[in-house]
């Protein structure tokens, strides 16, 4: 895969993610910054955000999405097919809870 490639594929993850976390925050803005792992600002900014502003920032070549958590045990929790699914995934979910949430815009 090229750089070019590697690009085109991350401004079209930008461009998901942002519409994506939009959709969300207006359906319901408690679950979605849990589930997006932002704050109120973060949230505030991504609501505003007009459909040319999603434009520009997803046509950066860096990620704007990002893992929230640098934790093992929340990442073999939701990656661990041996374990009841549903069970693993709630347990992640109260971890990814308790853990602060970071200004990711």
């Amino acid at each position: 895969m090229t750089t070019s490639n590697i690009n085109d594929e991350i401004k079209e993850l930008n461009l998901a993610y942002l519409m994506l976390a939009q959709q969300m925050l207006s359906a319901d803005r408690e679950v979605a910054m849990l589930k997006l792992g932002v704050g109120e600002d973060v949230a505030d900014m991504i609501s505003k955000l007009s459909p040319g502003q999603i434009l520009r920032m997803a046509t950066g070549d860096m990620l704007i999405c990002q893992f929230r958590f640098d934790d093992t045990l929340l990442l073999n929790l939701l990656s661990n097919h041996d374990r009841d699914n549903q069970a693993a995934r709630i347990h992640a979910t109260i971890l990814a809870a308790a853990t602060p949430v970071g200004h990711i815009a």
